[in-house]
């Protein structure tokens, strides 16, 4: 087994891969003709928004929403850069949840919320680096 897909069901494909981009510097990977999936170039294993009336006759589930309390679920996002990432994030729109903190591991972990309230970890390399 590996992790192939992280998916988050959103209301609005473009726009949530257009914050992407702006507030993470992530490119698409593949946008779908029919606008309702999309990837974002993250590595091996991709991230992946599909629209969510897309599934809404198979899957059921709480939608994410900006107002509402985030699900408890997260996307971490590492880099060398954490605060840099963290203000450019919230330039683009992003909501603070966490300001960049050291860890007593060696870690730096930051928290905001992306436009349609999920949690997303801006981090760096576990070890501090």
């Amino acid at each position: 087994m590996r992790l192939g897909y992280v998916i988050i069901y959103v209301e609005g494909i473009q726009e949530t891969i257009t914050f992407y981009e702006k507030a993470f510097g992530l490119k698409r990977r593949f946008v779908h003709e029919s606008g309702a999936y999309a990837e974002m170039e993250t590595g091996s294993t991709a991230l992946a928004f599909v629209d969510e009336n897309f599934v809404k006759d198979s899957l059921s589930f709480r939608p994410n929403r900006h107002a509402q309390e985030a699900a408890g679920i997260e996307i971490s996002l590492v880099t060398d850069h954490v605060e840099q990432q963290f203000d450019k994030a919230i330039k683009a729109g992003a909501v603070s949840v966490v300001k960049p903190t050291q860890k007593p591991w060696g870690q730096m972990v930051s928290y905001v919320k992306d436009n349609n309230g999920c949690l997303v970890e801006i981090c760096s390399s576990i070890g501090g680096s």
